[in-house]
Order: C-alpha cells, then sequence, then structure tokens
C-alpha cells in the first residue's frame, strides 16, 4: 500500500495558523487536538483546527511544498485557506464517520 504525505494548516478561533508536514494526517492532527507536547506552539495558542491540507507521493514533496507556504505572507496564506474552506470547517471533524477519505 502507498503511504502518501500532506501538507496542513492549523488554525484556532484567532485565526493563528501552523503549518506543518506528516505521513499520517489524522494521527498528526489528533495529536495537535489532544496536546501531546503540551509545551508546543500549537498546544500553547490552541492550534487545533485543520483549514486546509494537500497530499503528495511523497515526504520530499510535502517538505517542499511545505517550505514554499512558510515562504508566503499572511495574507497568501489566508486566501489559500479561504480559496477551499470559506466557512473554516474543521476538515478533521467528519473523521471516524461513515463515507469519510482524506
Amino acid at each position: 500500500m502507498k503511504e502518501f504525505a500532506y501538507v496542513y494548516i492549523l488554525s484556532n478561533g484567532f485565526r493563528k495558523l501552523y503549518i506543518g508536514v506528516t505521513s499520517n494526517l489524522e494521527q498528526r492532527v489528533w495529536e495537535h487536538k489532544h496536546k501531546i507536547e503540551p509545551n508546543s506552539h500549537t498546544a500553547r495558542y490552541r492550534i487545533d483546527k485543520l483549514v486546509y491540507y494537500e497530499q503528495f507521493i511523497s515526504i520530499n514533496a510535502a517538505i517542499r511544498r511545505e517550505k514554499i507556504l512558510k515562504g508566503w505572507l499572511r495574507v497568501r496564506k489566508l486566501e489559500l485557506i479561504v480559496g477551499t474552506n470559506p466557512l473554516w470547517r474543521d476538515l478533521s471533524e467528519d473523521w471516524g464517520r461513515p463515507n469519510h477519505a482524506i
């Protein structure tokens, strides 16, 4: 089975952003939501709402994209999120429900 990689953007209620990369998106988002690393930036600012993600065929491709996104101005990142998720819905809220697929 082919394992994918993901670049993702998390936010909190105040629209603070965090960009990360992982090979297991559901597990990584779960870790953010449960504050597995209690002293981390995401735990400290309660950044645990998945608002955007992209899937890649390799971790190297995901890392390259992560670096690109981190280099963007905030306004461009916001435009990216709003372009696919205008209501800033937590994209992980349906995980574990029937017909769910990443």
